[in-house]
């Protein structure tokens, strides 16, 4: 019997029918169903779910046990959901219910044709990096979960002065942005704040990490690829005393002169993904690429 997990942040009006669908459908299969206990209490809670119908058991940490994770919501809901899945190698389907859903592959109209082929195991991994980081002087906030799935920033914080990083790769020393911060980003995040920011986009199985300046103002400062075997080193100091580094969706609180590395997680995150899909295609789908009247 296969065993599940099922995730979400938020429980939105517009997705109790899905949710009922999912739920249906794992229980046609047979599969061993356990809800984050956090989501599993908004479920109860929302009056168009019968509670009785749908009683599971919880988990506030996952094992190895797992056979497949759910995760239902945006791509902001996978982003946290890797600090779940962690390094247990746990393959992650992203069902979508919130809009653009570059990570969350699967959408909700589509669950009775997509889920049962998951199931069955009628699909394929897609293999994605992360990104590690150190603080020295350690940081307590980043002991647990130093792994970002999409980027690790360092951002200006309360005040509207720029902040410099000073920017090592491999101990050789590259530039000093001078800017409103840094993105260093993995192939995945490539399509996020760093694509907001002017940065590339890069296929995800590229073996690659991408700096992508926030707001310089050197005019001849650009986004640079760089091999994922590079280590990355960041000096930063400004007017405040401290300022921001953020992994996905986590903030903390760094001291200036406090010395970030970034490296390559030793481990990945397996996406699945259905065979009929592929990154071109989600090009394509969401970020509209060929919608030219001459093709």
């Amino acid at each position: 019997m296969l065993k599940a997990g099922i995730y979400g942040q938020f429980y939105h009006e517009n997705s109790s029918v899905f949710i009922q669908q999912l739920f249906e459908i794992l229980r046609e299969h047979r599969v061993d169903v356990v809800v984050e206990e956090q989501f599993y209490k908004l479920i109860i809670e929302n009056k168009d779910i019968n509670s009785e119908q749908y009683e599971y058991p919880t988990f506030q940490t996952l094992d190895s046990t797992y056979d497949l994770f759910f995760s239902i919501g945006g791509d902001g809901t996978i982003l946290k959901s890797i600090t779940y899945v962690k390094d247990l190698n746990i393959p992650v389907a992203g069902i979508n219910t919130g809009r653009l859903g570059f990570l969350a592959s699967i959408q909700k109209e589509e669950l009775a044709a997509c889920v049962p082929k998951i199931l069955e195991g009628n699909y394929k991994i897609s293999e994605r990096s992360l990104l590690s980081i150190e603080v020295s002087p350690t940081h307590s906030d980043l002991n647990t979960f130093n792994f970002a799935l999409n980027e690790i920033s360092v951002l200006r914080k309360n005040t509207t002065s720029m902040i410099r990083v000073e920017t090592y790769l491999n101990n050789e020393y590259l530039t000093s942005y001078w800017s409103d911060g840094l993105i260093v980003s993995t192939p995945t995040g490539s399509t996020g704040y760093s694509l907001s920011c002017g940065g590339p986009v890069v296929e995800p199985s590229s073996k690659s990490i991408i700096l992508t300046p926030i707001a310089p103002h050197n005019l001849n400062a650009r986004p640079i690829i760089i091999p994922d075997c590079t280590e990355v080193k960041l000096k930063v100091s400004g007017r405040e005393n401290n300022y921001l580094v953020s992994l996905d969706s986590r903030i903390a609180g760094i001291d200036n002169e406090s010395v970030i590395t970034i490296k390559k997680s030793p481990f990945t995150i397996k996406m699945i993904q259905l065979h009929e899909d592929s990154f071109i295609k989600t090009l394509r789908k969401k970020l509209l690429w060929g919608e030219d009247k001459r093709n």
